[in-house]
């Protein structure tokens, strides 16, 4: 690396306390703890690769909020020079540029004790990923190499190619022998002192995007848009990328500044996709309105009277009540011709024209029964979900609370105007808890799985879909089955290719009109062979549907009331 004239030695009330970096004429950038002192002794500046240039007394003017732990968040400080220095300040790499394969050799120069003149060692990244959300791995490039220690805090880490600064020292190891620290990237120290965003070059179409981003943000404030921050970052977020604040944003503005500092360097598509959502609200900024369904819920179940019975409840929702139909235990060999009979009379509390939408609330283990296949009535052997939306419930979702997170599930969803899928591959390649926080964190609406649920591997996840919970999940009754190698390629996958079919419709489908889109598409199916929906299954659950019965008592065998 070419010696550059930028590095900088902070000394506190006389004493060496570690390195800094120029970026401005006035301003250098250091730890929090290098000049925890600062504010009672004097500090001054040295830049010891120009011997004839004396020290700048300097003040500190930012401060990341460090708290004063050794892993305390917002290590960082600002100095301002009591007097410009005509030296070329560093220059900032892009954020991401620190990583790479083969790996990147990077540079630190420090001044440990009895290198009053400075000492450099040389490093590379473990890898791209954040800990604590704060800091990235150094490990030593060459075993023998020098180790990090007290003098290297707030040293800037720079390319050992082109001397541009992908981060600033923090820590050490500490352990005698191991030979590894910590640095905090450029993209953690906009986060503390925002001024340096403009001094990040990024790539060309992360840059584009991000211009992109910010002149939206100025035309929905000169406009006076009305909008949640909080619900659009989530719309746009990525499972991986941090939750918003826990008191919210209070303006556009700071969630566009999130996004544009808070975010991993790499989450380009998050950027874009805050950004698509913010234009269509800017052309549209108008909630699409829930369809007004008018259910009527079948509920089966076994019964305890004896074995091949079954329990049968079926009830209309219509005018903000609930109309009981039936209750009655059948035989298995009845049990179609029975419910063809009783969802028939169920239609005379329908208020007509009203849109119908027919859910059946099944036991867990038979959620993928084909109800949709049923015959439609007696004297007609169109499949039943081709002539009404169908959809099936869990019974097991009834509790209070998993209706009540429902209810705000469903609350944010009708303001998008698309489904967002969330896909289990073939082989649940995801940890079924990594799962749960991606459904939960990302608030995707609807879970689509590449094999049945029924099938051993996707068990675990299909489990956690349902008490996460999705408000929706889709899967094909036909899709990838247990023989299907996990390694096998994706191109042969029937679960994969569903998935990318579901992916692309819907898409454009806001989710509370999937029912009836699904409905399109098991027509479409039947008339088609092959076609890849034709064994799809709907799980959807939106409580605000179902009245509460009896003036506010809740239905004892209603999984969604």
């Amino acid at each position: 690396m070419i010696s550059a004239a930028w590095h900088a030695r902070i000394e506190c009330g006389g004493r060496i306390a570690g390195a800094g970096f120029l970026v401005t004429p006035d301003k250098v950038l250091t730890c929090a703890h290098v000049v925890r002192d600062g504010d009672r002794e004097p500090l001054m500046v040295t830049f010891t690769e120009r011997p004839g240039l004396p020290s700048v007394p300097a003040r500190i003017v930012a401060h990341g909020g460090w708290a004063g732990g050794a892993t305390d968040p917002g290590d960082l400080a600002v100095l301002e020079l009591r007097d410009a220095v005509e030296i070329e300040p560093a220059a900032l790499a892009p954020a991401d540029a620190a990583h790479g394969e083969p790996p990147r050799r990077l540079v630190v120069y420090g001044f440990p004790a009895g290198f009053d003149e400075g000492a450099l060692a040389e490093y590379r990244t473990t890898g791209p990923q954040l800990i604590k959300n704060e800091w990235t791995q150094l490990e030593a490039w060459q075993t023998d190499g020098q180790p990090l220690a007290r003098g290297y805090s707030g040293a800037a880490v720079t390319l050992a190619d082109t001397g541009e600064v992908v981060g600033m020292v923090t820590a050490a190891a500490g352990a005698k022998g191991v030979r590894n620290g910590r640095m905090m990237p450029t993209r953690v120290m906009v986060r503390y002192w925002p001024d340096l965003e403009s001094l990040v070059p990024a790539s060309a179409h992360a840059a584009a995007q991000r211009a992109r981003l910010r002149e939206l943000v100025e035309k929905a404030v000169r406009a006076g848009l009305d909008c949640d921050p909080v619900r659009l970052y989530t719309a746009a977020a990525d499972p991986l990328d941090p939750l918003p604040p826990p008191d919210g944003f209070d303006s556009l503005r700071s969630a566009a500044l999130f996004v544009l500092c808070e975010l991993d360097a790499r989450a380009t598509a998050t950027v874009a996709r805050f950004a698509d959502r913010l234009e269509s609200l800017l052309r549209a900024p108008v909630e699409a309105a829930a369809p007004d369904w008018s259910p009527i819920l079948v509920e089966l179940a076994p019964s305890g009277a004896g074995q091949g019975l079954i329990r049968v409840e079926v009830s209309a929702y219509s005018g903000g009540r609930r109309h009981p139909v039936g209750s009655d235990t059948v035989p298995q060999a009845r049990l179609r011709p029975h419910v063809q009979d009783r969802i028939e009379a169920a239609f005379r509390h329908l208020t007509p024209g009203t849109q119908e939408l027919i859910a059946f609330s099944l036991p867990r283990d038979w959620l993928d029964w084909p109800v949709d296949r049923w015959p439609s009535s007696p004297d007609d052997e169109t499949p039943l979900g081709c002539v009404y939306p169908v959809v099936v419930t869990d019974h097991a979702r009834r509790k209070a609370g998993t209706r009540h997170v429902l209810t705000r599930a469903w609350n944010r969803l009708d303001t998008r105007a698309a489904a967002r899928l969330h896909r289990v591959e073939c082989g649940c390649p995801e940890d079924p808890r990594k799962l749960r926080l991606a459904l939960r964190r990302s608030e995707a609406c609807l879970a689509g799985f590449a094999a049945a649920p029924h099938t051993a591997r996707a068990r675990p996840h299909f489990e956690v879909s349902l008490t996460a919970p999705a408000p929706v999940i889709v899967w094909s009754r036909g899709g990838c089955a247990d023989t299907h190698g996990a390694a096998a390629d994706a191109g042969d996958c029937p679960g994969t290719a569903f998935l990318d079919a579901l992916d692309a419709h819907v898409s454009r489908v806001p989710p509370a009109q999937l029912p009836r889109a699904v409905m399109d598409l098991r027509e479409e199916a039947d008339t088609e062979d092959g076609h890849w929906a034709r064994d799809i299954q709907l799980l959807w659950d939106d409580p605000r549907c179902f009245t509460e019965p009896h003036g506010g008592a809740v239905h004892l065998q209603c999984p969604v009331a």
